[in-house]
């Protein structure tokens, strides 16, 4: 169930109503075929993340033939979007976000505080000298002010902070230099900062290793302290950053159940199934897979398969899924953890053709 301060604003998101304007998705498909986001249409909007290269040519016919909902994958971090404190690069998130507009997209944004891709400046004054905890919040402040007001009426949903809680579930939060200077009130305040420059944006808690009992746990914790201070939380994105063999069915519909039965929206927000089991080493090794198998194949499409089965069953829950990137021609997870290995992590190939797995996604 829903929490009811959540209510108006879930509806706003499911009619696409940007500016008071309602915007009806473009209907890009060609001929009779559809696209991911015409088979999901009754269930929850799908999106990809892109870079401004994504904006033109291939790429781009792909997006508006599957896609109903677009995120940055880098252009709205902190250190790509504001890397001096003067200083703000606008223009290849503009880009972005004014395809999304022109097209009739959804647009998340990504991500307001995050411990990575943050800029040095933040944390030290001028003399190079750690700063306090007021004047990193302030610059917090005037940073996430000036980026959710930039994109006000575009974005409809922010990941507001993203990874905060510490891998290790005997600990609680990540003991980044957000933490060490701002203590916790710096994730309040940043929901806070968000929440008075739009009032009408839906706001995210983000992170990884969502569905794993321990950081679950630890996550659903900071959610319920947030809704108990009333900070404006509107949901949880659950990074779906996943492989051919993980996660079980049982913790993804457990952590799901869980998150919701705080009346927080779920949005799947950085999904794809890498073909290698999750590991920490960064050098390649000649046992590497250099191709994707039959056997991979398999195993990818019957994940695939699962997950999606999942998400439907939650869909009154679930109200965004988001793959982390377009197709197999590029992927983050190329070059992570381990350099120069080649992964094949989502529905479309290199020549951006649908895989078998796209079949097991849209055959319900």
């Amino acid at each position: 169930m829903i929490a009811a301060f959540t209510k108006p604003l879930i509806a706003w998101s499911l009619s696409l109503i940007i500016c008071g304007t309602s915007i009806q998705a473009q209907d890009n498909t060609q001929g009779k075929e559809k696209g991911l986001k015409d088979y999901y249409a009754e269930f929850f909007p799908v999106g990809a993340s892109i870079s401004p290269r994504d904006v033109s040519g291939p790429e781009a016919a792909l997006i508006l033939k599957q896609f109903s909902s677009l995120t940055a994958e880098n252009m709205m971090k902190m250190g790509p979007i504001h890397p001096e404190e003067d200083s703000y690069n606008w223009e290849p998130a503009d880009q972005i976000a004014n395809f999304a507009t022109q097209n009739g997209l959804l647009m998340r944004g990504h991500t307001l505080c995050w411990h990575n891709q943050t800029p040095r400046w933040l944390f030290t004054d001028d003399d190079g000298a750690e700063v306090t905890k007021d004047v990193l919040l302030a610059r917090l402040k005037e940073h996430i002010t000036a980026v959710v007001s930039r994109y006000k009426g575009k974005v409809y949903a922010w990941d507001v902070v993203n990874e905060a809680i510490d891998d290790n579930p005997g600990n609680f939060l990540r003991n980044s230099k957000w933490y060490q200077i701002g203590g916790e009130e710096f994730i309040a305040k940043a929901f806070q900062y968000a929440h008075e420059a739009d009032p009408n944006a839906l706001l995210f808690y983000n992170d990884y290793n969502a569905v794993k009992p321990g950081k679950r746990d630890n996550i659903y914790r900071l959610l319920s302290s947030l809704i108990e201070a009333k900070v404006p939380v509107h949901g949880v994105g659950i990074q779906g950053h996943w492989s051919v063999y993980e996660p079980s069915e049982k913790d993804l519909r457990d952590a799901i159940e869980k998150y919701a039965s705080l009346g927080l929206q779920i949005h799947i927000t950085e999904l794809d199934v890498s073909i290698y089991p999750k590991e920490g080493r960064r050098e390649p090794r000649e046992s590497d897979v250099a191709e994707f198998t039959p056997e991979l194949e398999k195993l990818q499409r019957d994940k695939y398969n699962m997950l999606f089965r999942v998400f439907r069953d939650y869909k009154d829950s679930i109200t965004s899924v988001t793959f982390w990137n377009v197709s197999d021609k590029h992927s983050w997870l190329d070059n992570f953890p381990v350099r120069g290995r080649k992964d094949f992590p989502l529905l479309f190939d290199q020549q951006l053709q649908p895989k078998k797995a796209f079949w097991e996604v849209v055959k319900f």
